[in-house]
């Protein structure tokens, strides 16, 4: 039976490194991975699934307006499907999550989902609280604050290094993310030591 999965993490844990190892490991098998990335992603107009170690791969884009499961069904139709694989997953609406879940349950092709799971406020993005609520089976990938500890948040600062605590909450563009320990994020956004009595 095929499963919806959802990897996710903080900033830098190397979401999109395992994805890409997954569409190698499939392809190796001789098997069809199908890959996504958010439009947001776009690259000189081709979808670009870009792994900070060096590699990359392009990849089908999705914006909020698109029906995934239409666009795999079509795919399915032209060569077998042997798995989906969705990078940037955080930014699927609600519906696309339930496209994907339909993928598996009724067109029986696993999907693979890796995103952020809560923004630089601290708060879950559409897709991915989805996704927590959806998928057959969830993943936390790893990743390290500053101190050691495990990271589970993001901050977003200016490029002076100002973290910022209001904006919107896709916003790709030149701000820097450091993935901190829930303390440590805390901190950063001045919601530690508490004002007051």
């Amino acid at each position: 039976m095929a499963k919806l999965y959802f990897s996710y993490a903080a900033m830098n844990a190397g979401k999109s490194t395992l994805l890409l190892q997954a569409a190698h490991n499939y392809r190796e098998r001789g098997m069809r991975p199908l890959l996504y990335t958010s439009a947001l992603y776009v690259e000189d107009g081709v979808g670009l699934i870009r792994s900070r170690i060096g590699i990359a791969e392009p990849a089908l884009l999705y914006a909020e307006d698109d029906d995934l499961y239409q666009s795999i069904r079509d795919n399915e139709e032209e060569s077998k499907v042997d798995c989906v694989l969705v990078d940037e997953a955080q930014f699927l609406t609600r519906d696309q999550v339930w496209q994907l879940a339909r993928v598996a349950d009724r067109l029986g092709i696993p999907v693979m989902c890796y995103g952020l799971r809560t923004d630089f406020r601290g708060k879950l993005f559409p897709g991915s609280m989805e996704l927590l609520a959806t998928a057959d089976t969830m993943r936390e990938i790893r990743t390290i604050c500053t101190c050691g500890a495990k990271a589970t948040m993001v901050v977003r600062q200016d490029m002076n290094g100002r973290v910022l605590t209001d904006g919107d909450q896709v916003s790709i563009e030149k701000s820097v993310y450091l993935s901190l320990c829930r303390k440590h994020w805390e901190e950063a956004v001045g919601r530690w030591p508490v004002k007051g009595p």
